[in-house]
């Protein structure tokens, strides 16, 4: 979300979010963020050593990834749907919201997203928090309201680049810990 936001005021002169946008992205990840103590993982009985290589370099892959899909809903907005620009940030608002938490999804596991299922608390809190956030944006708190087509076209396209993600990553730990046989969300 830095890195888009950065770049886009940097490239394109323009906060693609408001203050209170921020906040509220802030509140509701932090309610999602807390019930991932409470989740289902894989565990080995002793501690596992941090390989830096491999957690450096899925997040890299991760975090350029995020901004790429960011830049597109972006482009779409801007330049094929012309949309104004109090119309992209709520765009803009709700598909960082989306993308996010299911982030969260991506990064609980070594294999496929649903290789492990979540606890039924993280269902619960990313499920409520999404429904908030989009029910925001679409009525229009604190926001220019976005209206039900265009939150199911962010809900859609956020869908695509999570499963475009899922897969990258799968590649991004073949090639960064190609070695580990572990049995870790498989």
């Amino acid at each position: 979300m830095l890195l888009f936001m950065t770049l886009a005021i940097l490239i394109f002169n323009f906060y693609p979010l408001t203050a209170v946008m921020i906040v509220m992205l802030a509140l509701l990840n932090d309610g999602a963020i807390l019930s991932i103590a409470y989740d289902n993982v894989h565990y080995k009985d002793k501690p596992e050593t941090w390989n830096m290589r491999m957690v450096l370099g899925v997040a890299t892959v991760l975090g350029v990834l995020g901004p790429v899909a960011a830049f597109g809903l972006f482009y779409l907005g801007d330049r094929v749907y012309l949309l104004d620009r109090p119309h992209i940030q709520t765009l803009m608002y709700l598909m960082l919201s989306v993308a996010g938490h299911l982030t969260i999804f991506l990064t609980r596991t070594r294999g496929p997203f649903w290789s492990t299922r979540p606890a039924n608390i993280l269902l619960l809190a990313v499920l409520g928090t999404q429904t908030v956030a989009t029910l925001i944006a679409v009525y229009g708190v604190f926001m220019t309201p976005l209206g039900w087509g265009w939150a199911a076209l962010v809900w859609g396209y956020a869908l695509v680049w999570f499963l475009i993600s899922d897969r990258v990553k799968l590649f991004a730990y073949r090639v960064f810990d190609p070695i580990d046989e572990s049995p870790i969300g498989q």
